[in-house]
Order: structure tokens, then sequence, then C-alpha cells
């Protein structure tokens, strides 16, 4: 199958297969392929197939289509490695491509260097005596006049090489500068490149350099030989391919009528395969010789382990990336979440909130209504971090949205519900809202799966009010019809709402911080409300020392002071 290959822009690397008889490429996102640039048109180009061949139609874009540089005013034709240039951004076209004996048809671009069509391709199924690699083997020794580089030029390049390995934060800056000063060593190159192994353990090529520009065509790499000498980790060195009976049965070798080859394993510190270098030259004189192998082992050896460093160091730039941007998203999350406790005469307020990361999915919030009253809530998306955290912002929003449009709360919690339900997102929440008439004291309680708020009234009894009108939690199923219960507070009286972060915190036994628990911190009396709070917090912090939170925490309090303020 013919497909398009990204070459620039966000999609670097990306693959698009032309499986139908027109598709049309542009910014718009109903577009077959769909390019993310603001200079592309909303419909800018138009892929043909025409039987076994292809053209390319600009739809009259803004900007115009170009192929290997000219632009194109009517359908063009499209050969196997033509460039497509659609305003800053570049895409390879490739035909389809005959399966040979030795071919199996998988293929993979290069995504660095220059825009040629690599393809690393397996020899055969498996290893054959003649495909496999030996340690190292050299056939003949007369050659005519060798051609190389001067004993000067090639200690330069090496300490050109090892200087720049030595300093190398970025593989993508330095290995390519590395097959510049290689062909400074080795005169006779005619090409050279480098392969990696992806996370997935597929090889990938990544560099490329070719000695004349009329080199610069679609060429195979042959897989065989790559996985040969990474597996053995030894490097090989062939002075005639051509004869060489261990290369008769690569289609790469013959295809470019490789006369000579050097190939050397990637190593990292635990000798452990990163991938593979390998020269190679088509010329009949001034082929490779045994030294040279030395000299490739020597530098694949070093840049071998400048990959290692490379990309340990683009790990650590990439964790300070989601470290800066969980700061970020933490001060965002802050902002959903009150700063202060309400300034209401009668009443004292305690609030907690801890993340088990640094963003969590608990919520919670004061929420003016009218008639004097407020909506005190607190919430529980399942599971914790960025997705639930997402979650709760938008919950933050509905919750507000759903009791400023409802007087009743079991009817705005009914709301909410299917508002929460119709975003479609498979997390549900467990939800506990009382609300809160200050001057009277009276109370309505509404549920939704979350644990009753913890009651302890004048005499220091300690009940679960509600627990009998829970309902499930939101965004399980539509059509729920939730009840409140309803109650006062009186002077003296607390109420302590928290989510399962504070209950089922375990300790290194494995052993529950416990509800039971809550309930008797709770009804301890103490001279204020936060004192009472802290103690709380302070018996569950001291119950998980020396293990890690494993669920975000919250907690809030209230109650109504025997005396006025």
């Amino acid at each position: 199958m013919a497909y398009l290959d990204s070459l620039s822009g966000n999609s670097i690397g990306k693959r698009y297969d032309l499986d139908q008889a027109e598709m049309v490429m542009g910014r718009h996102p109903d577009c077959d392929i769909v390019l993310d640039s603001g200079a592309v048109s909303r419909q800018h180009a138009k892929m043909i197939r025409n039987g076994n061949s292809y053209l390319i139609e600009d739809m009259k874009s803004r900007n115009g289509t170009f192929v290997n540089g000219r632009l194109i005013e009517q359908p063009a034709p499209l050969e196997d490695g033509d460039v497509i240039r659609v305003c800053d951004l570049e895409l390879s076209f490739h035909a389809d491509l005959p399966v040979s004996e030795f071919d199996d048809g998988s293929s993979l671009n290069a995504t660095h260097g220059s825009k040629l069509g690599m393809f690393i391709v397996d020899d055969g199924d498996e290893p054959t005596s003649h495909s496999v690699m030996a340690k190292m083997e050299v056939r003949g020794s007369t050659f005519g006049a060798q051609v190389s580089a001067s004993p000067e030029v090639k200690l330069a390049a090496m300490l050109e090489i090892m200087s720049a390995l030595g300093k190398a934060v970025s593989i993508d800056d330095v290995l390519p500068k590395v097959l510049d000063s290689l062909f400074r060593i080795f005169v006779q190159a005619d090409r050279g490149f480098i392969v990696l192994k992806d996370e997935a353990g597929t090889l990938q090529p990544r560099w490329v350099k070719t000695r004349r520009p009329e080199q610069e065509e679609q060429f195979r790499i042959s897989r065989t030989i790559m996985k040969q000498v990474m597996q053995d980790k030894e490097a090989i060195i062939s002075l005639d391919a051509g004869s060489d009976e261990r290369f008769q049965m690569s289609q790469s070798v013959a295809d470019f009528r490789i006369r000579s080859m050097i190939v050397a394993p990637l190593l990292d510190s635990e000798g452990e395969p990163l991938g593979a270098i390998q020269i190679d030259t088509v010329q009949h004189k001034g082929r490779f010789e045994a030294k040279d192998l030395e000299v490739l082992s020597a530098v694949a050896n070093q840049a071998g382990i400048a990959i290692e460093n490379a990309q340990l160091h683009e790990q650590m730039v990439l964790q300070r990336l989601v470290e800066q941007d969980l700061e970020l998203a933490k001060q965002v999350q802050q902002a959903f979440l009150p700063r202060e406790t309400p300034d209401l005469p009668e009443y004292d307020f305690y609030q907690y909130y801890n993340p088990a990361s640094e963003i969590g999915g608990d919520y919670f919030d004061y929420i003016p209504l009218e008639h004097d009253r407020m909506a005190i809530v607190v919430a529980d998306v399942v599971g914790h971090g960025v997705a639930a955290a997402m979650f709760m912002a938008k919950l933050s929003a509905e919750t507000r949205f759903a009791f400023a449009s409802e007087d009743e709360p079991a009817k705005a919690l009914t709301l909410l519900n299917e508002r929460v339900t119709a975003l479609g997102v498979e997390r549900f929440v467990t939800m506990c809202v009382i609300i809160l008439h200050p001057p009277s004291g009276n109370i309505s309680i509404v549920n939704a799966g979350h644990m009753p708020p913890v009651y302890r009234d004048q005499n220091g009894i300690i009940s679960e009010p509600g627990f009998d009108n829970s309902g499930p939690p939101l965004g399980i199923m539509t059509g729920i019809d939730y009840e409140e219960f309803k109650m006062q507070i009186h002077p003296g009286e607390l109420l302590a709402m928290y989510t399962d972060g504070v209950f089922e915190a375990p300790n290194k036994l494995g052993e529950q911080f416990s509800i039971a628990r809550v309930k008797s911190m709770v009804g301890e009396t103490s001279n204020s409300l936060s004192e009472n709070g802290n103690a709380l917090i302070k018996s569950v912090t001291e119950h998980i020392v020396g293990c890690a939170q494993e669920d975000d925490m919250c907690l809030v309090m209230f109650n109504r002071l025997k005396e006025s303020s």
C-alpha cells in the first residue's frame, strides 16, 4: 500500500496510508489527512489514485502545494520518494514496493538526516549460514592502491568525535556530526547510517549521510545484518561484500552494489545493544581495511555511551517538564478550591486538603445560595492524579450550576447527576452536600454514595445523619431521584465531612485508619474546632508514618458556637 510519511512538524514520523481512491489533506478535522498547521488551508490538496500510480492536486489553497520544491498548478504525478511540501510541513510519498523473496515488504522511514527513503528490510525469515554475521572476517588481501585519509586527519577526526560525544546532551545534534567526522576518516565511504531501537525494541533509522547528492535515493538496510551484529555484540567487516557468501542473501547489498562495509553495534554501559552503525562503499578501489574495524568499533563504543547519557538527559528534561506541568496544574486546581473558610456569625469552620500526588480528585466547596443559605460540598472523583483532577475541575462548575438552578437540594443533586452522566466519562463521583441556613441552624443533607457526615450533638453523642437516605454515586446512571434529610444544628454541635482517603489510609501492616477512629476523634471535645480537626489529621498522619499516602485526603468540619461571636 502506498503511503505518505511526515518529515516535519508535530507529527514527524507519522505514516498516512493511502487506502482510498481520493484522500483530501488539510487543516479541517474532517479531512482524510489532517495537517496540524495554521497556514494550511482547510482543504489544501488531494491525493488521487489512478490505477497503480498516484497524482496530487492542489485544491485552490492559499499558499499552494509543492512537489520536490516546485509549485504545482495542475494534478502532478508522484514517484516513489517525492517530497510534498504543504506550507511549513513536508511529507514523503512512497509507492507500493515489489516484494521479493528477500524482502518481507516491511519498512520504516528515516526521521532525521537527509530526506531519503530509508527502509529496514528482512533479508530472510530466519538467519541462514549465508546471512549470519561472523565476529570478524577479512576476505582477500590485495586490492591495488588504497584510498584513505592520512594518519593526521584520522587522529584529528577521532579527537573531534570523542570530544563531541563526551559533551553530548542531545543525540540529534551529536550523532549526525559523528557521521560527518567518519566521512573524513573513511574517505572511501559512500554512505553511512545509524539505527536505534525504539521503546518497543523495533529498529528505527535515525541518521544517514551520503557522499554525493546523486546518492540521495531510496535505499534499504538489512535488518538481519543489524540484528545479528547487535545480538553477537561484535563488529563485522567485509572487504569484498559482493563476493562474500555471508551477504549473498542480502538484497540491500546487491541492490546498491556494496563492495565493502563495516557494521558495529552501539552498546550501553551495561553492554546491552542500543542500535548499530554502518559505513559502506561501492568503490572497487579504496575498500576498507581490517584496521578500519578497530576505528569504527572505538567510535561505536563511545557513541553507545553518549546515546545512553543523552537518553537519560532527555528523560530528566522530560521529567522536569512534567513536574513543571504538575506544579502549574496544582496551582490551577487550588484556584478551584476555597482558600479561606466562610466567615459566618455563630459558626466556625475547619478545612484540610492533601492530594496523594501533586493534584487530586477530591473536591470541596462552599457555595452561596438564595434565601441566606450555603451549600457545603465534599466529593471524591474515583481515582486520583491528572485524570481525576481534570474531572474535578469540571465537577466544580457543574455543581455550582446545578445548585444555583434548583432551589430544592434533592432536585439539584438529581440535575447534577444527569449532567455528569451525560459527559460520557467512565468515572463516577461520590458526593455529600449539606445545605445550611445559618440564622436558624436548619440543615438539609443530600448524599450520592458518599460517607454520611459525622454529627456530634450537645451531649457528645455521635451519629451519621442521612445514612439511610443516600443514593448512588453520580455518573453511573440517569433517572435517579435523590432524597433529602433534614435536621437542625444547635449551639455546641459539630458536623464533619471527609473522603475515603482519610479512613482508608493504611499503615505498614495494611491496617486502615477506619471510620470508627474518625468518629472517635470527632467525638473528642477540645477548646476549638481547629484543634479538633488538627488532632484528627495528626492521628491519620501518625498512623501512616513510613508509608506513602495512597489516596487524596479531604476533611471539612463546622460547628455552631455556644456563644455568638
